[in-house]
């Protein structure tokens, strides 16, 4: 009972009826999301400004990637080690911290004078900024009575893949119009606001500082080990051929040794540092793994269409980030929409519609073709802007509006960590596609594009004539032109397997989602705080 009577407001606070919302709950509650906000923006608010960061830093090419690389490892392993710190310390101590944390390692990163300073106060960044995440969805299904969710569930998806999918637009025009810098400063007036208002208006819940002595540093240790290393191999591997690069192969060892220890200490300590018995419930083992396929399509999509747009239309920072902006309106207009069905709607089926939707946009990719450009994109953008919040908030609700309160924040943190996982495993996934199939289809064109061929020969001699007519090497040019359409073709063509095979993706979780039992009545001490 003293959860209830903690989540409810302690005692002697005045009684709020059912179905109505505290302010002061809600004004914390927005705090939250906003500094949620901030740190899954910094996910992505660099990936279209890296070359800036890089001539600022005077990176190699190798090194500036780990600008991502190390916030992301950082973060992967705070989401889920942030369920045992706020039952420890509380929402209210971890999450404050978290925000003042995050905002004066965003100082930090805007004062780096070199690559090796920037890639650990990134690392800081993400350590300490993946402490916000999983806090705001297990508030969101503490603190609101389930008539609400209508309201603040859409709240949530919204900001968690609105974020992402903005990240490079607002990344690009900050840096184009001031410079890099600007992409850390931006956070130092909405953190310490952040921090301020969560400091003195949360109060869901008090720590049980108890749990330090049964805290568990093996696990910690195997977990970081574990998620550290994976998310590594996934990030460096496609690009280094794998276990035959000597880091990824170590990696490689190390990822087996902690997961070992890991999923051991999981399964035999008194508190284990993430509780994993919340997939027991049906609801939440679904919802975690739609979860984690929502990460590719998120992070998967949001990583691809720059890619598309800069090699083969040869956008600039400024001008990806204008044409990607649809699917973040598009997740705007639908969140109330979504909102709206989630409580008049059978969720598996407002799911289903969301996983079709996403295969109809990655199938009308499959056409894909060089002349492509902002309003070719524009119904691929908005059918996954669209599906996006249509599956987001049905997931959310039914895997975590079941949970009993004790595992709502362990599984939030469990249930983020899916979301990324899925990310991280889908870009592996679609680089190491983009290169073997991008490979295979040059080797297939060039098969065509030879000596002896007479359209070859033809085209061969019409572009010599063309090119010598203009004072240039007219074969050494025209030869040089027809490799590089040869190569623009085939990377078309591994373009366009990567969205067939996403499409099958998605068509077959969208015959999946039927599978997941409808919620009926939400768990014992699992919303309203009552």
């Amino acid at each position: 009972m003293a959860n209830a009577t903690t989540a409810a407001g302690g005692p002697g606070a005045p009684a709020i009826p059912e179905d109505k919302i505290d302010p002061k709950k809600a004004i914390a509650f927005l705090a939250m999301v906003f500094g949620m906000f901030m740190a899954i923006l910094d996910i992505q608010i660099v990936s279209a400004s890296l070359a800036e960061i890089q001539a600022g830093l005077s990176a190699s090419s190798d090194e500036i990637s780990w600008v991502q690389t190390s916030y992301l490892i950082a973060e992967v392993i705070m989401i889920p080690l942030s369920g045992f710190l706020g039952r420890l310390v509380s929402t209210r101590i971890l999450f404050s911290v978290s925000a003042a944390g995050f905002t004066a390692a965003s100082v930090l990163c805007a004062t780096a004078t070199n690559i090796d300073q920037m890639i650990v106060y990134r690392a800081i960044q993400g350590f300490i900024g993946g402490g916000m995440i999983p806090s705001v969805f297990a508030a969101a299904f503490t603190i609101f009575p389930p008539s609400k969710r209508s309201i603040v569930s859409p709240m949530i998806g919204l900001v968690a893949t609105l974020a992402p999918t903005i990240g490079p637009t607002v990344g690009g025009y900050l840096s184009h119009a001031f410079s890099w810098h600007w992409l850390f400063l931006v956070n130092v007036i909405p953190g310490i606001i952040v921090a301020i208002a969560a400091w003195n208006l949360i109060d869901f819940d008090k720590g049980d500082r108890s749990l330090l002595s049964k805290f568990d540093w093996w696990g910690l240790a195997g977990m970081a080990a574990f998620l550290g290393s994976l998310e590594y191999v996934l990030e460096e591997g496609p690009r280094n051929d794998w276990l035959q690069d000597h880091a990824v192969y170590y990696c490689s060892i190390v990822m087996v040794v902690g997961a070992i220890i890991f999923f051991y200490r999981a399964f035999t300590a008194e508190q284990p540092i993430v509780d994993l018995f919340a997939f027991k419930n049906l609801n939440f083992a679904f919802g975690s793994a739609f979860s984690f396929v929502l990460g590719i399509g998120l992070y998967g999509l949001t990583y691809i269409y720059p890619v598309y747009l800069g090699q083969i239309r040869g956008y600039d920072a400024l001008m990806i980030g204008e044409a990607l902006f649809v699917s973040g309106l598009a997740m705007f207009f639908t969140a109330p929409i979504a909102g709206f069905l989630s409580g008049r709607m059978d969720p598996r089926f407002m799911i289903m519609i969301g996983f079709l939707g996403f295969g109809a946009g990655t199938w009308t990719m499959t056409h894909l073709t060089a002349d492509w450009d902002f309003y070719e994109l524009l119904i691929p953008q908005i059918l996954r802007g669209c599906s996006l919040m249509l599956c987001m908030v049905p997931i959310n609700n039914l895997a975590l509006g079941t949970l009993p309160l004790a595992r709502l924040k362990n599984a939030s943190g469990l249930f983020n960590l899916m979301r990324n996982l899925g990310g991280a495993v889908g870009l592996a996934v679609i680089n190491q596609i983009l290169t073997d199939r991008g490979a295979l289809h040059y080797a297939q064109l060039s098969e065509n594009v030879r000596w002896g061929n007479p359209e070859a020969e033809d085209l061969m001699n019409s572009m010599s004539k063309n090119f010598a007519s203009h004072g240039l090497d007219g074969p050494t040019t025209a030869l040089s032109r027809i490799s590089g359409m040869v190569h623009q073709q085939a990377s078309l063509l591994s373009f366009m397997d990567v969205f067939y095979i996403l499409t099958m993706l998605f068509a077959l979780l969208a015959v999946f989602a039927l599978l997941m039992r409808k919620p009926g009545a939400p768990a014992p001490g699992g919303g309203g705080g009552h």
